[in-house]
């Protein structure tokens, strides 16, 4: 028997459609699967509480498939900048791979580690290779006419569906050999990646239990039971009207080219079908490519002239958005929602996003670093394209002085008050007119709902239209400073 291919786990948690994997199995040689956990090595980014309960159930799950292949994962953990490539080097010597291979990643601080990793494994004359499995497309293969990146969407989903997108990777799993000797190996629990009090309870309750199989069946559902009704649901945040699929794709339960394909198959065949969730995919793409081309874009803003922007930063804003007390109820209910169950519907996010940035004119990065600690798909890329572009300061984003008001955002996708009255409780009493305006209600009626504002649910923190004079003129003042 020759040497033994290591294959290194990262955020491509499957066994299905895997390149590293695939490329170690036809080598024919033993296969050692690897997760090293080093969030030293991550910068700034090192993941979440909520994407740490996600990562724990992921990596079991893998471990539990591998397990059915007679094979199991080998986990390590890591300390330092350099923790990984001592690991690997560690393995290799225990084990005599010669081989290490693994799925690329896009962040910044992972191409910089993942570059001088290759270096040094070859330079021990040991062969390392990497490979696309997070993406539809390959980060340097799309590019405008001009040969720049593209920094506005509706051209990127042109020439992206212009392309052909490769199927799946094929897995002969009949092929995997396993190692006659295993190295030693930390458990997952090792890892202490479940919180040590438990404010996760809801995460059950909402997710269940996240694996493969629950992935795959819910993209089944969706296309079987909701893509014909996407383009309404998608926007009611009471329904289940999205796919949720976001932390399977990052963590990378399922693949984005699986996906594609299985949307794709579904609007072959059926007129119902909604092409708009592809666009979805191409969006997380976009994301993906910003980030490569950009790479600065995590803590600064793309659009240089929003360096200057004056943020107003104020504690009690901010604490009063991150508990949901902000006095407006739809924001209230997604900051709840999120903290209670890791998600938040994504119509929920841009208006949430609005009333930081814009009403509280709070840095757009202390959106940025709520979410990431508080999402369980906390995704580098998705997050800071999401939060330049409700702050109007990145690639195709919306203008800084479009401001949603949360008022008749709320009566206009949550009509009837029901998600509001699911997460702020407060408020289960009030009628459909006034849940999302309930300092409308008199007195009387305010008692008769058992409400006190200022007491048992708070005044909003700024009024609408106070807030949204107060934007406009911060942005003034960045126009001036421009000219």
């Amino acid at each position: 028997m020759g040497s033994p291919t290591i294959v290194w786990f990262r955020q491509d948690l499957r066994i299905h459609d895997n390149a590293a994997l695939a490329f170690a199995i036809e080598r024919g040689e033993s296969v050692l699967p690897v997760y090293v956990w080093a969030p030293d090595e991550e910068g700034n980014w090192a993941p979440g509480g909520a994407s740490r309960w996600w990562l724990h159930h992921a990596l079991r799950d893998l471990d539990d498939q591998l397990g059915q292949l007679g094979s199991r994962l080998v986990i390590r953990c890591a300390s330092g900048k350099n923790g990984t490539e001592q690991v690997l080097h560690q393995l290799c010597r225990e084990t005599g791979a010669d081989h290490v291979l693994w799925n690329r990643r896009y962040e910044p601080v992972a191409i910089e580690r993942d570059t001088m990793l290759k270096a040094a494994l070859r330079s021990q004359g040991l062969h390392a290779r990497n490979f696309n499995s997070s993406l539809l497309f390959e980060t340097t293969q799309v590019r405008n006419k001009s040969g720049k990146p593209f920094q506005v969407f509706t051209p990127f989903w042109k020439h992206c569906t212009a392309l052909e997108v490769a199927s799946p990777v094929r897995i002969y799993t009949h092929g995997l050999r396993r190692p006659k000797k295993w190295p030693a190996s930390d458990s997952i629990a090792d890892l202490a990646l479940l919180p040590s009090i438990g404010w996760d309870a809801g995460f059950y309750d909402f997710w269940g239990t996240p694996t493969r199989n629950d992935v795959m069946n819910r993209l089944e559902g969706f296309i079987r039971d909701g893509a014909s009704s996407y383009p309404e649901a998608r926007d009611i945040p009471a329904t289940d009207g999205t796919t949720r699929l976001a932390p399977a794709l990052h963590f990378g339960q399922i693949g984005p080219r699986e996906a594609w394909q299985a949307f794709a198959g579904a609007r072959n065949h059926s007129p119902a079908f909604d092409s708009g969730i592809m666009r979805q995919l191409v969006w997380r793409e976009f994301a993906h490519h910003l980030l490569f081309h950009f790479q600065e874009t995590p803590l600064k803003p793309l659009r240089s002239d929003f360096e200057v922007f004056p943020w107003d930063a104020d504690e009690r804003y901010l604490k009063a958005w991150q508990r949901g007390e902000t006095g407006y109820p739809i924001v209230d209910a997604g900051m709840r929602q999120l903290w209670q169950t890791g998600w938040m519907h994504n119509r929920v996010r841009m208006i949430v996003g609005s009333l930081l940035v814009k009403h509280l004119l709070q840095h757009w990065l202390e959106g940025a670093r709520w979410f990431w600690d508080t999402l369980v798909d906390a995704d580098l890329a998705n997050n800071t394209m999401g939060w330049q572009w409700i702050g109007g300061c990145g690639a195709d984003a919306a203008p800084y002085f479009r401001i949603f008001n949360p008022i008749t955002q709320g009566e206009k996708f949550d009509p009837d008050g029901s998600y509001v009255k699911k997460y702020v409780p407060e408020l289960r009493n009030l009628s459909a007119k006034y849940v999302h305006r309930p300092w409308d209600l008199g007195e009387l009626d305010l008692a008769a709902a058992g409400l006190r504002l200022g007491k048992n649910y708070p005044v909003p923190v700024i009024e609408h239209g106070a807030g949204r004079a107060r934007a406009l003129k911060a942005f003034d003042t960045l126009k001036a400073a421009k000219n």
